[in-house]
């Protein structure tokens, strides 16, 4: 096997990656702190093509450079919003969206058995790294999912856990739309 160049990957560019059909997924981030993070969840986005990430509260905006560290031109490609207020975004977007917290909680959804709807949208609320999405955001929404965990350690890293989540959902729903099989 041989690795192969970058140049050999077909990769879009910025301007073909705004034109083209997105996953109908969008991230919400309560409340993030790290914005290492921020970037990290921002290149996931791109990776999976979703519509929009939604920076809620103390989660910082770009540019930045510690953004821009991580996000390696994320932040050019993949559209996004700054939202003061959390909660308010949530009514907004349960009008086109299903809105699922993406956490840990009583009647939570394990990860295995989510099954969303092929060709409705969703947004994932991903929340503050040592906080979690907050209870009043939580209350919000229509649903949790949460990502098992077998180790000592109760929670993953935010960006992990939106790369886990988008994995998933483009698995089970959007790959197939979004590649045309």
């Amino acid at each position: 096997m041989r690795k192969l160049k970058n140049e050999e990957l077909g990769r879009l560019q910025v301007t073909e990656f705004k034109d083209a059909p997105k996953t109908p997924v969008v991230l919400v981030l309560d409340n993030v702190r790290s914005l290492h993070n921020v970037g990290s969840v921002f290149r996931s986005a791109d990776a999976f093509r979703v519509e929009k990430i939604y920076l809620c509260g103390i989660t910082a905006t770009p540019p930045h450079k510690d953004i821009r560290k991580t996000a390696l031109g994320a932040t050019e490609s993949v559209a996004w919003a700054y939202a003061g207020e959390t909660i308010s975004l949530i009514d907004t977007l349960r009008k086109t969206h299903q809105v699922w917290a993406v956490e840990q909680t009583e009647g939570s959804v394990s990860l295995e058995g989510f099954q969303p709807d092929a060709g409705k949208p969703y947004a994932f609320v991903l929340g503050h790294e040592v906080k979690g999405v907050a209870q009043e955001v939580i209350d919000k929404c229509q649903g949790v999912v949460e990502i098992p965990q077998l180790g000592t350690k109760h929670s993953l890293n935010i960006s992990v856990a939106a790369g886990v989540i988008l994995w998933d959902f483009w698995v089970k729903t959007a790959g197939k739309t979004i590649s045309g099989e």
